[in-house]
């Protein structure tokens, strides 16, 4: 399993970021949001009335086939590690189950 992460901020930011919250995966920086669109995470938001373009805080489990197996929308960031952490041991333990079938 692979953690990765991805938003529009410049290497440098997120280099930053990443040192302050300790994080232990790679972030992809994506000014041109290709990455960001290609998942449907850069929509059309509201805030205080006004709408505009925006980037969704989005999380996807992704099997090893390629696929993508869980969709998280509009996250919030407490707690949401423990969930994701869950589903993907519980993905994991199926999917072992299933080879151990065939």
């Amino acid at each position: 399993m692979a953690i990765l992460g991805a938003s529009a901020d410049p290497v440098k930011t997120q280099a930053g970021f990443k040192e302050k919250y300790k994080l232990n995966f790679p972030l992809l920086s994506d000014p041109d949001f290709k990455i960001i669109e290609a998942f449907g995470s850069r929509r059309m938001k509201t805030f205080l009335g006004k709408s505009f373009l925006g980037i969704v805080r989005s999380s996807f489990l992704i099997g090893a086939d390629g696929k993508i197996e869980h969709v998280w929308d509009n996250v919030k960031a407490k707690g949401h590690a423990t969930e994701v952490l869950a589903v993907a041991s519980e993905t994991n333990g199926k999917a072992q189950a299933a080879a151990k079938r065939t």
